[in-house]
This record gives structure tokens, C-alpha cells and sequence, in this order.
């Protein structure tokens, strides 16, 4: 095999391969020989069908076969020898090809541009530690306890009020008749909260046990039967009791409901609960820290391929207006994204940071455990969409390069408290919804100036030019 490097534009080249003919026909040869062990031709015994009698039958197809094979380990083996890196899918354009001929094709190649990374010590980050207080958890049961009523049943003098539960049997009847699936016992509704038909729970207010109330109601859209949509509907209720509302003691016996051991380990939980949700929101904005710091790192060059590819990702589900009118901003993130993206693959490259396929199925895993009741659907979603394991594959990559990254820069560790954290996260995304409307608005005065010079453009002269005659 001989390759030629073709340097083209910046990062750009062709490398031209030759494979000696030679080479083809040996692989040729041997596919035939495995083929003669498996066709079974009339006439001929199994294993005994002569090679030109195969070549004559499955020639064009075993030659294809051979020759998509060489390309495919050839054209790696060309990049390997090289040294290059295809920032995007390589092309392959063949020159001549043919029984009895050499094969010769280039491959076009935009390569992956030179990072030159910094020490990585220089770059600086916040590390934050919540502290959560006993009085955060206290708060957090007290809300699902509020959430989780209990209710007593009251003696039959006692009348419905708003945040009851009351039961009652129905008939219901349209134009005084009845219809399929019209009748109902021991149906429950919470006064004040309308889930049952819109307009129906405000008529039960004030009723106690054993009342016959008649309710008039218009049966929603989402009723069963579509031709009694729309309809008035009476519905004979009787009721069957009323229900009080009583505040749930917070014991131990409560902390077991929720699966835990005793009221001290919910709380421990609670705690955990309240820190987890604040630690990711906190190592987010450690890690556009880092990221801010990573932007300083020249790369030059960045492939305009690869910048147009991640433009058409941003810009999924824009309108061709809306593509226009973001263009700058959408060219600006593109090209960062991309930037930053080469420089976190570099750092990954040089430190020889991997994710394992045990490290993608603990996180899938970790998923499944969060989500009980839909473990299937999580697994069958995994197995069918093989797009969504690689995608959680480079989740992955990118977390261990920033753990990488933090565990060689420059920490500052910060204690907060609840109150603190909130802050902090609330100017986080005040700063960043700020940045996002500057973009936003820089796109928009670009678009104005454009408009402007175009109109400037057409603008017709002020004075008429005469005509100098000839003569």
C-alpha cells in the first residue's frame, strides 16, 4: 500500500492510496475458496463447484465485497501510518478500480486543529460545601406531612367545607336518560380541588351524610362517551360520609410511611435530599468556571465544518426566520462550543481518560434505581436507541475530564448555608439569562444594520445624471 499526503487548505488534505492489484486478487482468491466450501450448485457436489463457475455467478458481488473490505481496513491503516486525527467523517473518492487493476482513491480529511493546553494549574474554581441545618429538614418533613393528610370521618351532622373528602354513590341521566358506565359507588373527591367534572365538588359543599343532592354539570371533553360531550348531566348523588381533615403527627411511626427506619433517619435523609439538589446546581457553576477558564487556551483554526454541524444542532426546531435572525449568535455559541469541545477531547486524549462500558451500565443503573416501577422502559429505551448509551457515554468522558481538571487547578473552598446557596445559584442565572439577552439583542441591531444597508442600497439617486451627447 503507498500513501501520498495532499495538503490542501489549512486543515484540510487528501491522502492518496494505491493498493497493488496484486493484493486485490489475493483476497479475491481467498473469498472464493470460502465460498466454494458453501455453494451448493446443481451438478456439482458440495465443496467441488469449480472457481470460474463461481466467479461467473457471484463475481460482481464477491468483487464488491473485497474491495469494501480493503477500503474500509485500508483507509484506516492510511490515517494510522499519517497520524491524523478526521475531525469529521472522512470521504472516500475512488480513481480506478476493476478486475486486474490496482485500486487507487483518496481519502478528504479535515483534521482535528492543534490545541496547545496551558498548564492546567492555572486555571481557578470555586468549591462549594452546603451545610445543611437541622431546621432545613425539620422544614422539608413538615411540607410532606402537610401534603399527606389524614382524614377522620365526622358524625352525620357535620357538613362538607372546602378541603373535605367526601364519598358518595351516583346515577347520572342526560335528557332523563341513562347511558353506559352512568352510575358510580363509593366515589371520592377532596372539596375545593375540582378533579372530578369541572363545576361538579362546589355543589357538594354544605352536605353531610345521608343528603341526596342532585348536581348539574356539562360533560368535559375527556368524557368517554364523544357523542355526550357538551351535554347537561344530572347526577343524583347520595352521601355516604364526610371525612375531616387531620394534620399528620410527625413520629416515627410517619418516618417508616416514607421508608425510613425512625424520625432521626428521615431527617438524615431530608438532608441529604436538600444537599443533592443544591450540589449539582453548585457544581455546575464550578464547572463554567473552569470551562471560562479552558476559553483562554488557543486552538486555531477551528474546522468551519465542524462549527456549520453544530449550528444545524442548536438550531433544530428554529424556523428558517428565526435561523436567519439568530444567525450571529447562533455562529458565536456554535464556534464555542466546538472550541471548547476540541480542548476537553485533548485534555482527555493526552490523559488517556476513558469511560469504561461497566462505568455506562452503573449510570444507567443509578437511573433505574431513581425511577422504581419503570425499570423496563429505561432498559428497553437503552437497547433500541443505541444513540442515547453513546450519548451517555460522553456525558461521562466529560465528567472525569472536569474531575481531572479540578483535581490539577487551582480550588477555592467555600461553606454555605441554605439560604447562601440559594443566592449564589439565583445570580448565577440572572448573570446568565443577562449574557443570553446581550446575544440576543446584539443579533437583532446586526440585523437592523443590515436591513438599514440594503435599503441604503436601493435608495434611489437625488440627482439626475444628463445625458452627454455625442455629437
Amino acid at each position: 500500500m503507498k500513501v501520498t499526503v495532499e495538503n490542501k487548505k489549512n486543515l484540510e488534505k487528501n491522502l492518496k492510496v494505491l493498493i497493488d492489484k496484486t493484493i486485490i486478487n489475493k483476497e479475491l482468491e481467498q473469498r472464493y475458496e470460502q465460498l466454494k466450501k458453501d455453494v451448493i450448485l446443481k451438478g456439482f457436489r458440495p465443496g467441488k463447484v469449480p472457481t470460474d463457475i463461481i466467479k461467473k455467478q457471484f463475481g460482481k458481488a464477491v468483487y464488491g465485497e473485497v474491495i469494501d473490505k480493503i477500503l474500509k481496513e485500508s483507509s484506516a491503516k492510511a490515517l494510522d501510518e499519517k497520524k491524523i486525527r478526521p475531525a469529521l467523517q472522512p470521504k472516500i473518492d475512488l480513481k480506478s478500480f476493476g478486475e486486474g487493476k490496482d485500486l487507487e482513491y483518496t481519502i478528504s480529511i479535515t483534521e482535528f486543529p492543534e490545541v496547545k493546553l496551558d498548564t492546567l494549574d492555572k486555571i481557578k474554581f470555586d468549591e462549594y460545601e452546603i451545610k445543611i441545618e437541622d431546621s432545613d429538614a425539620n422544614k422539608r418533613i413538615k411540607e410532606i406531612a402537610k401534603n399527606q393528610k389524614n382524614f377522620i370521618e365526622v358524625d352525620a351532622a357535620k357538613v362538607a367545607n372546602d378541603g373535605d373528602l367526601i364519598s358518595f354513590d351516583y346515577k347520572a341521566t342526560v335528557d332523563g336518560n341513562e347511558f353506559e358506565g352512568n352510575e358510580g359507588k363509593n366515589t371520592q373527591i377532596e372539596i375545593g380541588k375540582d378533579l372530578f367534572i369541572n363545576g361538579f365538588d362546589k355543589q357538594l359543599l354544605k352536605a353531610k351524610k345521608g343528603d341526596e343532592i342532585n348536581v348539574e354539570v356539562i360533560l368535559p371533553e375527556n368524557f368517554p362517551k364523544k357523542e355526550l360531550v357538551g351535554k347537561k348531566s344530572i347526577f343524583k348523588c347520595k352521601i355516604n360520609y364526610v371525612k375531616k381533615p387531620k394534620e399528620v403527627e410527625i413520629n416515627d411511626e410517619f418516618a417508616k410511611t416514607l421508608g425510613a427506619k425512625d424520625l432521626n433517619d428521615l431527617k438524615k435523609i431530608m438532608s441529604k435530599q436538600i444537599n443533592d439538589e443544591f450540589k449539582n446546581s453548585l457544581n455546575m457553576i464550578s464547572k463554567n468556571q473552569i470551562l471560562k477558564g479552558l476559553e483562554q487556551i488557543k486552538v486555531e483554526d477551528v474546522p468551519q465544518a465542524l462549527i456549520d454541524e453544530e449550528i444545524k444542532v442548536l438550531g433544530q426546531g428554529q424556523t428558517e426566520e428565526d435561523l436567519k435572525k439568530n444567525k450571529i449568535s447562533l455562529e458565536k455559541n456554535a464556534s464555542k462550543r466546538i472550541k471548547l469541545g476540541l480542548i476537553l477531547n485533548e485534555i482527555g486524549e493526552k490523559n488517556k481518560i476513558r469511560v469504561d462500558p461497566n462505568e455506562i451500565q452503573a449510570e444507567i443503573q443509578k437511573q433505574l434505581s431513581m425511577m422504581p416501577g419503570q425499570e423496563k422502559i429505561i432498559m428497553d429505551y437503552y437497547k433500541k436507541n443505541p444513540s442515547a448509551s453513546a450519548s451517555l457515554r460522553g456525558t461521562l468522558y466529560e465528567e472525569k475530564i472536569i474531575d481531572f481538571i479540578k483535581s490539577k487547578a487551582k480550588s477555592k473552598k467555600i461553606v454555605l448555608n441554605k439560604f447562601e446557596a440559594e443566592k449564589i445559584i439565583k445570580a448565577e442565572n440572572e448573570k446568565n439569562l443577562e449574557e443570553q439577552n446581550k446575544t440576543i439583542k446584539a443579533s437583532r441591531l446586526n440585523k437592523d444594520k443590515n436591513k438599514t444597508k440594503k435599503k441604503e442600497n436601493k435608495a434611489p439617486l437625488t440627482k439626475k445624471t444628463k445625458k452627454v451627447s455625442k455629437k
